[in-house]
């Protein structure tokens, strides 16, 4: 590690919180231990691999290790996604690359601050109310 140039970024979604470091290496890329290639949901594997595809073959030069917790898979999916792409900007210092996450989807880039209503009284949410009757 002494001399390596290491960085650590962060993403959010809801209550899922994702570390990544980022480090040059070979291109391997793990969540929680696994590599991000065995994720269990298809749909969610390929969203966290965005910001490595548009990256293309830059890829081969840095090893990305994160570490999620919290939240379901979607909300754990989007913040490993965050947490990747901030880590890829801030390694390369590149402003092409972070223009380009820019153009694709900005949500990459920022976390997404969208949070739960309070629950209300008188109903079972935030929104839904007891029901009404006049007989």
């Amino acid at each position: 590690m002494k001399g390596q140039n290491v960085i650590i970024t962060s993403g959010k979604r809801k209550t899922a919180i994702a570390k990544a470091v980022t480090t040059k290496g070979k291109g391997i890329i793990t969540i929680n231990g696994y590599p991000v290639e065995l994720y269990p949901v298809d749909i969610l594997k390929e969203k966290i691999m965005e910001p490595i595809k548009l990256l293309g073959e830059r890829v081969d030069q840095i090893n990305i290790d994160v570490k999620v917790k919290g939240g379901g898979t979607t909300g754990q999916a989007d913040a490993s996604r965050t947490a990747i792409a901030n880590g890829i900007v801030k390694f390369f210092k590149d402003d092409t690359v972070e223009e380009a996450y820019r153009q694709y989807d900005r949500t990459m880039l920022v976390n997404d601050i969208r949070r739960k209503m309070p629950k209300k009284p008188m109903g079972s949410g935030a929104r839904a109310k007891r029901q009404k009757s006049y007989r």
